[in-house]
């Protein structure tokens, strides 16, 4: 009886233990995931500010599609700059692939560039783009003062700019969506931080 009495107060003192070191765990992860919060697209300064009227553009793409930026639309637009040689870039295309066939009915996605057409005709044919719209207008992104890629621009169907940034993976490009339906400029100032501290 003795062994076993101690069998069973060692056993019951294992399970406080345990229990001590389970609850000391969950507090270090949740400090942890406020350390680690979800990082929305990097906003700038530069170009026209979230809650302002985007400039007006009336351009056309390299396949001889009209493409008008700016102004009253049917959609929300997703401008999004690109080059053919930024690595980060072609692995967020497959994103806006999924964006423009999924979310096509309330979102144009706008594919942006500068430079010679024959290049990024090429680019469009290897990576499968023809669906969306692409525009070579040095114009355009010094309009929104682009200056590092991949970068995007979220339009409303006002032309209103409601989100913008650097957009380096698939959590910062889906962030804009989620900052324009959580009608909020980014997600740091949704998370209490300040929106205009970030850069890019």
């Amino acid at each position: 009886m003795d062994v076993l009495t101690v069998s069973v107060v060692l056993l019951w003192l294992a399970v406080l233990v345990l229990g001590v070191m389970l609850w000391a765990l969950s507090r270090q992860v949740g400090v942890l995931f406020e350390r680690v919060a979800p990082m929305g697209a990097l906003v700038t300064d530069a170009g026209p500010a979230v809650g302002e009227p985007s400039p007006s553009f009336q351009l056309r793409g390299i396949q001889s599609e009209a493409v008008a930026i700016g102004g009253p639309s049917e959609r929300a637009t997703l401008v999004f700059f690109l080059s053919p040689t930024c690595p980060v870039c072609k692995k967020l295309l497959p994103v806006l692939k999924s964006l423009q066939r999924d979310e096509g009915q309330r979102l144009a996605v706008v594919l942006a560039s500068d430079g010679e057409a024959a290049e990024h005709l090429k680019f469009v044919r290897d990576q499968q783009l023809e669906a969306m719209p692409y525009v070579l207008s040095t114009e355009l992104g010094m309009g929104y003062r682009v200056s590092r890629l991949p970068y995007g621009v979220l339009l409303d169907a006002r032309g209103v700019v409601v989100a913008k940034g650097l957009v380096n993976n698939r959590e910062q490009l889906d962030s804009l969506l989620n900052a324009h339906d959580m009608k909020t400029p980014s997600i740091q100032q949704f998370l209490g931080g300040d929106a205009s501290a970030q850069s890019a």
